[in-house]
């Protein structure tokens, strides 16, 4: 073997296993592997899994709280502010940013990563030619996938279509849209879902961001994914407006989504600070059958000003605000940061016999303890190569003098 990661806890298996590796892939997994590695590394007290997946990211607006300001904290303010900015923004000063937004979450376990890259008449394609450098520099360590994305609108631009489709003819993976921003939002709907099906990829909206039961796109998306037969291809982040619907209008849409297979995902740390704590109704969706994702939407800048894109971070804040505290909903919390949002992006989940050797070790015995207890990440492998190392605290040594009722440390 390459690597055997001996005596972890993996969430599939009942008893801890032994992991075997070879040319990048996992060959074994028994409970005490017969065999060594050229590497070896005890997991005591961990648990094996394939990585965080952070599905709804927005890289190219990273760290811009500097230069521009949401004064009232509303979405308005965030998306003009945001999007007079844009036309100052470079590859590089893209590239640079970005750059720090996916170290970090490499540090935190990140395996996969799906960002959106906003291609438009304010920044063109420069913030797509930043994030397709980065995409290829941390192949190793990291799946990046790059959603094109019409953020400002589309069909009231000239150019919008012709971006986005060069986007993808560059290489972007996936499309993607914000009909609220858009004076059609249904012509920018179907625009972008004919171009989905024009390059066989996959579609992520955000819409209904919002707090008004009114106006809902997701009917039309709905209607459009079934007749196009692009069920389980279509993804939709916020949403904040179906959790302020009465029941009689929001069950039927619920029920579309789950005939469309359309994947649902909330952005906690958004969603708190410019909705107020309101959010997508997932834990009714996920009881309905639907799959559901949280991701960290952005970082320090006018949508999110705060945040370190620790997936785990946003899976307890999310158990707070819905108050969940039970082992099974700690357990979908981790599966919503892990294995759906992976299945979504067609990259490895847990560790299979077979698979990727993507693998991460979590100082916890299992996912309930580690969304409750916010437990540390502690190293991973992609592909069978160590990628990172997160040192943990360690305590100096020392003793303790007394004088009185002040207390000294003292070095021995």
């Amino acid at each position: 073997m390459d690597l055997i990661i001996r005596n972890v806890a993996i969430p599939t298996f009942p008893a801890r296993q032994d992991i075997g590796v070879r040319d990048g892939r996992i060959v074994a997994l028994a409970p005490h592997l017969d065999t060594h590695g050229d590497e070896e590394e005890d997991g005591r007290d961990c648990m094996a899994f394939g990585g965080f997946v952070e599905s709804h990211i927005h890289l190219d607006k990273a760290y811009i709280l500097d230069r521009c300001q949401n004064r009232d904290g509303s979405l308005k303010s965030a998306i003009a502010t945001t999007q007079a900015a844009k036309s100052a923004f470079t590859t590089d000063d893209v590239q640079m940013r970005a750059d720090r937004v996916v170290k970090a979450a490499i540090g935190c376990g990140t395996m996969a990563m799906q960002t959106f890259v906003e291609v438009d008449e304010y920044v063109g394609l420069r913030s797509l030619d930043a994030l397709r450098i980065l995409r290829d520099e941390y192949s190793d360590f990291i799946d990046l996938r790059i959603c094109a994305f019409a953020q400002d609108g589309l069909t009231q631009f000239a150019d919008g279509l012709s971006l986005l489709d060069h986007a993808l003819r560059q290489g972007a993976n996936t499309v993607g849209g914000c009909p609220y921003t858009d004076p059609d939002p249904r012509e920018h709907v179907r625009q972008i879902m004919r171009l989905a099906a024009q390059y066989d990829c996959d579609v992520d909206f955000h819409v209904d961001f919002d707090v008004e039961p009114e106006g809902s796109i997701l009917p039309f998306i709905i209607e459009q994914t079934l007749a196009m037969g692009y069920q389980g291809r279509v993804s939709v982040g916020h949403a904040t407006k179906l959790s302020v619907m009465q029941p009689d209008r929001l069950q039927p849409i619920l029920s579309g989504m789950l005939r469309a297979d359309i994947l649902l995902t909330a952005l906690p740390a958004t969603d708190l600070f410019l909705m107020g704590g309101v959010m997508a109704p997932l834990l009714q969706y996920h009881h309905m059958g639907g799959r559901c994702t949280l991701g960290t939407n952005n970082v320090v800048n006018p949508f999110t000003p705060f945040g370190d894109v620790n997936l785990l971070r946003m899976g307890n804040l999310f158990a707070n605000m819905e108050r969940l505290y039970q082992n099974e909903d700690m357990a979908w919390i981790f599966d919503m940061l892990t294995v759906i949002p992976a299945g979504a992006l067609r990259v490895a989940g847990l560790p299979e016999l077979g698979g990727s050797a993507d693998i991460v070790l979590l100082e916890a015995p299992d996912p309930a303890t580690a969304v409750r207890e916010l437990r540390p990440v502690r190293t991973g492998w992609k592909r069978g190569r160590r990628t990172f190392h997160n040192h943990g605290v360690e305590l100096v040594t020392g003793r303790v003098a007394t004088h009185g009722k002040r207390r000294t440390f003292c070095a021995q």
